[in-house]
């Protein structure tokens, strides 16, 4: 009997209500002309959904699902450029609102 157990089931994904929300998001900035490409990754430990202005460039900010780390920070972060972490916790939608900010900000 076959194993039903698909191969990159050791790796984290995103689910479809988390990727709508980013997406959602994404699709904001997209429409304001402040972002353009974007990447995802699913690794062993973590998702992550890159967001960048140019596709050649470093991605300006990384959306991550780290599920080991759910019962303490939470699981959801949002990372600039830099590496520093602007937002992490348990909701997704309200570590994205961090992002919300910055395109208010750039629409000024």
């Amino acid at each position: 009997m076959m194993n039903a157990i698909p191969p990159d089931a050791d790796r984290v994904v995103f689910d479809r209500k988390e990727l709508n929300l980013i997406l959602s998001t994404y699709g904001r900035f997209v429409a304001a002309g402040e972002w353009r490409d974007y990447g995802m990754s699913f690794l062993r430990d973590a998702a992550v959904f890159s967001i960048f202005r140019r596709a050649a460039e470093h991605p300006l900010y990384r959306v991550e699902k780290r599920p080991r780390l759910r019962t303490a920070q939470g699981a959801y972060a949002v990372i600039a450029m830099d590496g520093r972490i602007l937002k992490r916790g348990h909701d997704l939608a309200q570590v994205l609102r961090v992002l919300d900010a910055k395109l208010i900000r750039s629409v000024d």
